[in-house]
């Protein structure tokens, strides 16, 4: 998920907590309320990947050199014999999603990350492997039409040193950035530099030390250049954690980095016994890259009336990504794979989204090829007719996370018919007596081009950086005050830094969902040009205010966060 600002505290304004389990999850008895399938398939003694997919697991090996610009006609019919010939219903999709598939997809993207520099980010070989690879294994199905399409966006990465009082201190890159190496004076920043207002004169000719917080940090880091800071550090609001994300494109800055909370706490009490002085070097590569989605559609089902679903493929430079948002990305994949043994009445398609961390860019171009923006045919976007987002799905330290469609929890709804997807997601886990909370629709992962042009969204959200509270922890297990995701935007968002149970659950609910809209649009209603007008105009205010960067459950990582 992209992050462009931090975390606050939210009070939720609902939270379900349904009674009864299900049969098949008892192995041994739990002090959870949510019985974890990872003690069942202990319990079991779980050996080995079935590996269902590995035909196409396989299929991971070089990238290509050449690439589909366009999209192909649906044919409506797959190309092998006995795909997608049997009846769907939600229930028997859902028996098709197995964890070893998850498991061995999260695995061929940790291999991606392995062999290009520990990361899949945008500009990148293991980004550029990971989208061929999800190419080549849709492709190869014969059951749907795939392309790639390419996007060129500002590319920015850079090395950053800095030491205060002497000793080094580790500090990250906020992209769009600029290079610069400074020498100066430490000055702490009232409040959280969100106003004008908080920098005092003393800040002129100086390194502008301030906390993540309620605003952006492209916000912070113009009003710093603007006070006359030659630099400025941007630390953490939440412990234990790093600061890395993004500005959001170029701007008036100064040289820019961002630290862990422990870090900036430690600098305002070397400030509090006097003069510090610090020197910061960024060292910014800023060039023009072509990056790809991929978009899949199922040659079979009614192309007027799509289902589309999807989740981002890039990391951030720091690792590998494998939950962010290696979980939804592959949760998507193994559920198309899934799908292709059934019958559609309503065509589905996947958009596998690039260059999310650097502020979505992926997503809003793909919306902007389809309603005219870019020319082409504008009324293309009015197929869609629903649109299911899945980014971190399966958190460590996991909550339940649906996106609040209907706006009763956070006052912010999407379109009609958004609720209608809430509340299918809702049932799927009352249904099966788990509970789960409300999600934000902060606008900070790629449902936000979507809710723009009036296209009714949902999905699942499982966290990110911020504290599980007391609440959560009765409801879902896990451990209270620590973070959802604590390998959160780091190096060590490896393939051991996945929950089972909740990547299992929600690709389960992903497969009911899909498979429900598949058959019946009931309850969610076409959108119109005139409620596509009003959602954008409803979207574009929500996105001004500073309310955080990709949503939390109940919380944005804004209010304090970058954006991923």
């Amino acid at each position: 998920m992209v992050a462009f600002l931090g975390p606050t505290i939210w009070v939720r304004a609902r939270v379900y907590r349904a009674s009864g389990f299900l049969g098949f999850f008892f192995c041994a008895t739990a002090s959870s309320s949510l019985i974890r399938f990872s003690t069942v398939f202990n319990c079991l003694h779980l050996l080995a990947f079935k590996m269902r997919f590995a035909p196409f697991i396989a299929l991971a090996a070089p990238v290509l050199a050449q690439y589909d610009a366009k999209p192909p006609k649906p044919s409506g019919k797959p190309e092998k014999p006995g795909h997608g010939g049997k009846k769907l219903s939600p229930k028997a999709l859902i028996k098709e999603i197995k964890l070893d598939d998850l498991l061995a997809g999260s695995q061929q993207l940790q291999t991606f990350a392995d062999q290009n520099g520990g990361n899949r980010a945008f500009g990148g070989g293991g980004h550029n492997a990971t989208t061929e690879w999800l190419y080549q294994t849709l492709k190869k199905t014969g059951y749907y039409d795939v392309y790639k399409q390419p996007f060129v966006e500002l590319f920015t990465a850079a090395t950053v040193k800095l030491t205060a009082a002497g000793e080094a201190v580790p500090a990250e890159y906020l992209t769009f950035g600029p290079s610069g190496e400074v020498t100066a004076n430490l000055v702490k920043v009232n409040n959280l530099g969100c106003n004008t207002t908080d920098y005092p004169a003393e800040v002129s000719g100086q390194i502008a030390l301030i906390s993540r917080g309620v605003c952006t940090f492209a916000i912070k880091a113009t009003n710093a250049k603007a006070a006359g800071a030659v630099g400025a550090i941007i630390y953490n609001n939440v412990p234990l954690q790093s600061l890395s994300g993004t500005l959001g494109g170029e701007g008036n800055y100064a040289p820019v980095v961002g630290l862990t909370q422990e870090a900036g706490n430690s600098l305002l009490a070397k400030i509090g016994n006097g003069t510090v002085s610090a020197s910061l070097s960024v060292n910014a590569i800023r060039e023009n890259r072509t990056n790809y989605n991929v978009i899949a559609e199922s040659k079979q089902g009614d192309h007027d009336n799509v289902l589309m679903l999807g989740g981002h493929t890039d990391s951030v430079f720091a690792g590998p990504g494998i939950n962010d948002d290696g979980s939804g990305t592959i949760g998507t994949l193994v559920t198309a794979l899934a799908l292709t043994k059934y019958k559609l009445k309503n065509a589905v398609r996947l958009g596998f989204w690039g260059a999310e961390e650097f502020g979505k860019l992926g997503s809003f171009y793909y919306l902007k090829s389809i309603n005219g923006t870019l020319g082409g045919n504008a009324t293309e976007v009015s197929k869609l007719r629903a649109y299911l987002n899945f980014d971190m799905i399966a958190s460590p330290n996991y909550v339940l996370g649906i996106y609040d469609g209907n706006g009763d929890a956070f006052n912010f709804s999407g379109p009609a018919g958004s609720d209608t997807i809430e509340k299918d997601f809702e049932v799927f886990y009352e249904e099966r007596g788990l509970p789960h909370v409300p999600s934000l629709f902060s606008l900070r992962s790629d449902y936000a081009a979507f809710l723009e042009n009036g296209i009714p969204s949902g999905g699942l959200f499982t966290g990110a950086e911020v504290l599980k509270t007391e609440e959560e922890a009765q409801l879902f297990g896990g451990e209270a005050g620590k973070p959802l995701d604590g390998c959160y935007h780091q190096k060590c968002d490896d393939i051991n830094n996945l929950a089972h149970d909740a990547y299992l659950l929600n690709t389960q609910s992903i497969a009911n969902s899909v498979a429900k809209y598949a058959l019946s649009w009931e309850g969610i209603p076409r959108p119109n040009a005139t409620l596509r007008k009003r959602s954008a105009e409803k979207s574009r205010f929500m996105s001004r205010l500073d309310h955080g960067g990709h949503e939390h459950h109940g919380q944005p990582c804004g209010a304090g966060k970058n954006l991923a």
